[in-house]
């Protein structure tokens, strides 16, 4: 189920966090309610203005995949430039981490190589291995059908919003999802503190 602007479970459990590239000058805000939270947060970076230039590169599948997987790393770094740690390795977090996924998917290599999938589907399938739920933070207000912000996406839907992989993925691995609108600090702060 992909909610918006829901609370969900155990305010205290781990956290799969993934801070979309679009909010990229809102990161000096964003972070120290990351770092300030009270559950630990694996927060999965999205490749931003990195990917951009990816799209751009006019390269095959496969290369493309792995230079968007390298740019999620670069935002990464600009993200943990601001305090906060970074790790490679993939596993339930005990304090808030920034998850540099590139050698991790070098090594597994899970997902299909298209633009059909990108960070956001990432982030889901790092929820779903972890058994965790997750927070989209992106740029806009949740999923719109005919304009109308929905509360639940329930069947597979296509949205602008995330990638064409991501909503049938969360809804058949049951990964409990919600967006948020990480320009509004306020919101994201409320749903970190339950």
């Amino acid at each position: 189920m992909v909610q918006m602007h829901q609370l969900s479970g155990d305010q205290r459990a781990p956290l799969v966090v993934k801070l979309g590239g679009s909010l990229h000058h809102n990161v000096p805000d964003i972070v120290p309610l990351l770092s300030s939270s009270t559950r630990p947060l694996l927060v999965v970076p999205g490749g931003g203005f990195f990917a951009d230039a990816v799209r751009q590169a006019q390269v095959t599948d496969d290369v493309a995949h792995w230079m968007a997987i390298a740019a999620m790393g670069q935002f990464g770094w600009y993200i943990a430039s601001r305090e906060m740690l970074a790790t490679e390795r993939l596993s339930v977090p005990e304090k808030t981490v920034i998850f540099l996924p590139y050698v991790f998917f070098r090594e597994h290599d899970p997902l299909p190589h298209s633009w059909d999938v990108t960070s956001d589907s990432i982030a889901a399938w790092v929820a779903a291995e972890l058994d965790l739920e997750l927070l989209l933070l992106k740029s806009v207000d949740g999923i719109s059908i005919n304009g109308v912000v929905q509360e639940q996406v329930t069947t597979d839907v296509r949205s602008a919003v995330t990638d064409p992989f991501f909503i049938q993925f969360v809804l058949e691995h049951a990964v409990i999802t919600t967006i948020i609108n990480g320009k509004e600090g306020r919101r994201v702060e409320k749903f970190l503190k339950g």
